[in-house]
């Protein structure tokens, strides 16, 4: 049986357009994006005497489409109702275990000792994180900012202590993935000093 001959030329061509092929079937690199080290300056911001010493901070809750790494953004100017995905970008870990770490980071920054639920001992102050919207949202083509709205509930044992819903924005410094990322992160820092006021103005009754 007689095979047909090819010329080094000939296969090294092949490969090449299989290789191409495969790369290109495979679409672009997906780039993804966290909110970056917390800068230390912002810690002065706030109270030199937590009052709250010890606080259990639980991993903050929110709608389905926050529990995924998908980067979402809102056309105001065309539909307002319609949340869209970016196709290439996307979060290195879920919005809603981001903006527990962030908020967990910047108590933890103004002298409160932190715990988690697994580590708190009964009796201790909890903090409660309903999170609303986490997006971007573009005002026209080439404006946008990121919002953040949660809602903010202390505990102490089943007792309500009080209940607030924070929201903010930050522009973005450009219309895109990363500028979006960049503005969420700046809402959520300030959502976490409005936070820490507000705990400085509650009193919180012993057991």
């Amino acid at each position: 049986m007689n095979f047909p001959r090819f010329s080094p030329v000939s296969v090294l061509a092949l490969a090449t357009a299989l290789l191409l092929g495969g790369c290109a079937s495979r679409g672009p690199v997906p780039t993804f994006y966290d909110f970056g080290p917390p800068a230390p300056q912002a810690a002065a911001v706030q109270p030199a005497a937590p009052a709250v010493p010890v606080l259990v901070i639980a991993d903050a809750n929110g709608p389905s489409w926050l529990d995924s790494q998908r980067m979402y953004y809102r056309l105001l100017y065309a539909d307002a109702q319609q949340s869209r995905p970016y196709a290439y970008n996307r979060w290195n870990t879920p919005p809603l275990q981001l903006l527990s770490q962030r908020l967990k980071t910047r108590v933890a920054q103004s002298g409160v000792k932190v715990l988690s639920t697994t580590d708190a001992a009964a009796g201790m102050p909890l903090l409660r994180i309903d999170v609303d919207d986490f997006s971007q949202n573009f005002d026209t083509q080439t404006q946008s900012s990121g919002h953040v709205s949660l809602r903010a509930s202390l505990f102490r044992g089943h007792r309500l202590i009080d209940q607030k819903t924070f929201s903010r924005s930050d522009p973005a410094s450009s219309a895109d993935a990363q500028g979006g990322a960049q503005a969420l992160a700046a809402a959520s820092d300030a959502i976490a000093a409005d936070l820490l006021t507000w705990l400085g103005t509650l009193t919180i009754p012993k057991e």
